[in-house]
């Protein structure tokens, strides 16, 4: 399993989330708390994606070795202050390529996306869902893994005109009813609204006084965190936070 985190509101540094905190990603990525049977470390890749303006789109920077031998991110964290980013620390699924294009977050225009989970029985579980793609985008996928189909397949929703939320617990059903048993641990941003999913693995939320953070993970032992419910998404705007809880009505008519 992945560790990975959002945050979303006042200008902030990464650098404090990234590396500053008493359990900051970069001590999940090598000491993990909550890895559920899904590996003992994240060493696979990382990466942050943040917005330099609001409006613009996202920066990232991304690479396929551990994040702790990473000498330049800290610094570059440091320099800037956003008011949206995403961070990832990939422990990829056997079988799957370690590449930087396999490392979270996924970008396209102005989105930001990192799944945090395995899809059961990939890839034949879900091969009926990839045929709904355009080739063209099937065969140019930046990694042949499950997270990579899944942004693939979010993004598809998101041109579709869905909003964030719509999109991405519609997403959960669709892989879930394909493929039981699947973790499916979403963070998805355009910069002014952030969704966060929860289902079969953890997700903590933290409000501050200048936004709200989501994480695999508490990144300090402040009492304000607190845990997002399995199978629940929380919606993140400059309104505040709300969670949602997710259930799928799959019955025959």
């Amino acid at each position: 399993m992945c560790r990975h985190l959002a945050y979303l509101g006042a200008p902030v540094s990464p650098a404090e989330l990234m590396f500053a905190a008493p359990h900051a990603l970069l001590v999940q990525s090598y000491a993990p708390r909550d890895m559920r049977g899904g590996g003992t470390v994240n060493a696979d890749g990382f990466g942050l994606g943040w917005y330099p303006e609001p409006g613009a789109a996202p920066v990232r920077y991304r690479r396929h070795c551990p994040l702790w031998t990473d000498e330049a991110l800290p610094a570059l964290a440091a320099s800037v202050r956003a008011t949206a980013f995403v961070g990832a620390a990939r422990n990829g699924t056997s079988g799957m390529p370690v590449t930087e294009a396999a490392a979270a977050p996924f970008a396209a225009g102005r989105w930001l996306f990192s799944h945090n989970g395995v899809v059961r029985g990939w890839p034949g579980s879900v091969a009926g869902l990839a045929t709904g793609l355009d080739v063209t985008e099937l065969l140019t996928l930046e990694a042949p893994t499950d997270s990579a189909l899944l942004w693939a397949l979010l993004r598809q929703r998101l041109r579709a005109g869905q909003d964030p939320l719509e999109a991405a617990t519609g997403l959960i059903d669709a892989v879930e009813a394909a493929a039981p048993g699947s973790r499916l641990n979403f963070l998805l941003t355009d910069g002014e609204t952030l969704v966060g999913t929860a289902w079969t693995h953890a997700l903590s939320m933290l409000r501050t006084p200048g936004g709200v953070v989501l994480a695999s993970e508490p990144c300090d032992p402040d009492p304000g965190w607190t845990a997002v419910p399995d199978r629940h998404a929380v919606r993140v705007t400059a309104a505040g936070a709300e969670l949602f809880p997710l259930t799928f009505d799959r019955s025959t008519p």
